[in-house]
């Protein structure tokens, strides 16, 4: 059973940084697409960034490209996301989210529905 565990979040301010991992066990394969999504109340959980582990593609939001990095280390079963120049628009409670043994992320890698597995989620809250 693949397990995620999201950790870095927390509260700043305009134009702060955070830096979120998560943490992934009970999984056997090398390529995953790996993802980050958020929810903010009342709006509908929305893809922020992907990646197809062992490759270096990666996917981003038009919302968030040239602010968000996401990232994996060698060797590290840790997906990470560095959020650079917040603003009070990211405050939402973001997630990790795994599609395991797959070979691409594909089109479709913005929709909760093409990830199987789900951390607990984050909270991130940026004050102007």
């Amino acid at each position: 059973q693949v397990q995620l565990v999201e950790s870095g979040g927390g509260s700043v301010q305009d134009g702060g940084s955070l830096r979120l991992s998560c943490a992934a066990s009970g999984n056997s394969y090398r390529r995953n697409c790996m993802g980050w999504f958020r929810q903010s109340s009342g709006k509908e959980r929305e893809g922020v960034a992907a990646m197809l582990t062992g490759t270096g593609s990666t996917y981003y939001a038009d919302s968030v490209k040239g602010r968000f990095t996401i990232s994996q280390d060698s060797g590290d079963n840790t997906v990470y996301l560095q959020m650079n120049s917040l603003k009070p628009e990211d405050t939402a409670m973001y997630y990790c989210a795994a599609a395991v043994g797959v070979w691409r992320c594909g089109g479709s890698w913005y929709l909760p529905s093409s990830y199987k597995y789900w951390g607990q989620g984050t909270q991130v809250t940026v004050s102007s």
